[in-house]
């Protein structure tokens, strides 16, 4: 008999923030990432200066959670799901750990887009949803092997959903999404009227404490 399995599996993890235990106040999240925006000029400048659509603390502001009490509860509830996942991965950390790396807001306004990428030197990725209009942009993930594909048909539309070459995901608020950080995803133009916002980071390993 004929046997067919499926390999190199790429996991994508979904769950509610607060899922865990955390005790987060979306509406002090959402006031707190408007406040730091309106008040981080370098910030501002640093967007201003490359064409990035809206806002980011990308490039300005490293201590979130040292800064503000809900970004330190923020970032003991991704502890624990990048923890969970970290196990569904099977990884074997051998004694290192994955921490939290950088972590950034992004306020995404009309017509706003985050172009296709990957998150480099590090191990886990992800973003928590913090205002999604009902009409805002999804995230869109890209089968990793495409570039290989040469050659290949394309899928039919109604090919299962781990045979697509894309995949997207529309996010609720309070949804955190967790992947390998190779893996490569960007947001389509925010056709909302209303500001689509979210709160990314990275975990690197690192050697354990």
């Amino acid at each position: 008999m004929s046997q067919i399995d499926s390999l190199f599996v790429t996991r994508l993890y979904r769950a509610q923030l607060t899922e865990l235990g955390a005790a987060i106040n979306p509406d002090e999240l959402e006031a707190t990432c408007l406040s730091i925006a309106e008040d981080d000029e370098a910030g501002q400048d640093w967007c201003e200066e490359n064409d990035f659509p809206g806002y980011t603390s990308y490039a300005s502001l490293d201590d979130l959670p040292w800064r503000f009490p809900i970004f330190k509860d923020l970032v003991a509830a991704l502890d624990a799901h990048v923890a969970a996942f970290s196990e569904d991965l099977a990884f074997d950390l051998e004694g290192r750990a994955l921490r939290l790396d950088s972590l950034w807001i992004n306020i995404l306004p009309t017509g706003g887009i985050h172009t296709s990428h990957i998150h480099p030197h590090s191990a886990i990725s992800g973003t928590t949803y913090v205002a999604m209009p009902s009409d805002a942009s999804a995230i869109k993930f890209e089968d990793p092997r495409l570039a290989m594909m040469m050659a290949a048909p394309t899928r039919k539309k109604d090919a299962a959903t781990g045979m697509k070459p894309f995949h997207y995901v529309a996010p609720k608020v309070g949804d955190v999404l967790l992947w390998e950080s190779w893996l490569r995803h960007e947001v389509p133009m925010n056709m909302s009227d209303e500001e689509r916002i979210s709160v990314s980071f990275n975990y690197a390993l690192v050697d354990a404490d």
